[in-house]
């Protein structure tokens, strides 16, 4: 009998809207999940701890970690934690980091893991990837994704509006991100995923021309839904393909060579403006500059705090991020002085 369909890994549960965090009990005592919601809960600070303080009382079986500084060695203290309780299940409640060492630990413990987001900074609140510091270097894990995955907009509200607005930077990217995977297609014979794709431009596509902004509980709901699909098209993908081309290897150079720089979704939203002008993609390069402008998110070196030489160091520096990636880096080859004249050229037309 022929292959009629095929399967995709995807969440038992997806909650987003206010107040989800109230389903959250009944949700770790499913019997998909634990019997007598005897879990592991990784706890973040800030709304983590607030969410953990209103569970404590209807979770007697479960055991609650505050996270420290959140990097790689963390998470194997914790699966080394979780292993030897015989936990059902890991939690994390808070923002990126913080979901990124359970998503890890939960993996090194053969665990799954519910996702509790506090902030929609990026496309990791549901993504097979953690971005976690080991060294002193950040690196990405392969892990799975979230069994459930719980999005109360009343406490992403309560978050800093510059992670909800770095969020809507992350899912535009995956228009460049798209471009480059095709353009590997082209050049490489690389497999593309086309249900990937339709996620990942799905997701973009829902945010990139909307005039809402992210103090709107109608807009917060669409990006939360975006950055789902997000991770729902990684999944696909087997990669993070869709949602990380040229953009996101300019992102990663940035934080490797000026650490602390700006926010991860504000990064990949200009960078992917970047990419698209060497594309010379105009329609694209025009959307994503609208989109940026409209939500007050970084677009140019300047606005990112870098030097024109500093963004110059991280796109010649970008393709080594990640070696095995065929992108419009990649693609140009271009050297130190063609690397100065084009970020100059950028630079003065979005100023």
């Amino acid at each position: 009998m022929p292959l009629l369909t095929r399967m995709i890994g995807a969440p038992l549960s997806v909650d987003i809207g206010p107040g989800a965090v109230a389903h959250l009990a009944p949700l770790l005592a499913d019997r998909r999940i634990s019997s007598g919601g005897h879990v592991a809960v990784v706890v973040g600070p800030g709304l983590g701890e607030e969410i953990a303080d209103t569970l404590r009382p209807r979770l007697s079986n479960a055991d609650f970690v505050t996270l420290g500084d959140g990097g790689v060695h963390e998470a194997y203290e914790l699966a080394k934690r979780v292993r030897a309780g015989s936990f059902d299940a890991v939690v994390g409640i808070g923002g990126g980091r913080t979901l990124d060492v359970a998503k890890l630990t939960s993996t090194l413990g053969g665990l799954p893991m519910v996702a509790v987001a506090t902030s929609l900074a990026h496309d990791g609140i549901a993504s097979p990837v953690a971005s976690l510091e080991e060294g002193g270097r950040k690196g990405s894990f392969g892990v799975q994704m979230p069994i459930a995955l719980v999005v109360d907009l009343d406490y992403v509200r309560r978050s800093e509006p510059e992670m909800r607005r770095s969020g809507i930077g992350d899912v535009i990217s995956n228009l460049s991100a798209i471009a480059d995977w095709q353009l590997a297609g082209a050049e490489r014979g690389e497999p593309v995923d086309g249900l990937a794709v339709t996620f990942a431009r799905t997701a973009a596509t829902s945010i990139l021309h909307r005039t809402d902004g992210v103090e709107e509980p109608d807009f917060l709901l669409a990006l939360a839904e975006a950055l789902v699909l997000s991770g729902l098209a990684m999944a696909t993908a087997g990669s993070s393909r869709p949602c990380s081309g040229g953009d996101h290897e300019i992102l990663h150079a940035i934080d490797h060579l000026f650490p602390g720089t700006a926010r991860h979704g504000e990064l990949a939203g200009a960078a992917a403006l970047f990419c698209a002008v060497l594309r010379e993609d105009a329609g694209m390069a025009a959307d994503i500059d609208a989109c940026l402008r409209r939500h007050g998110l970084p677009r140019t070196p300047a606005e990112l705090g870098l030097g024109e030489e500093q963004f110059v160091a991280a796109v010649l520096h970008a393709p080594a991020t990640r070696p095995d990636r065929y992108t419009v880096l990649e693609h140009l080859g271009l050297g130190e002085q063609e690397v100065a004249t084009r970020v100059r050229e950028f630079a003065a037309a979005f100023a």
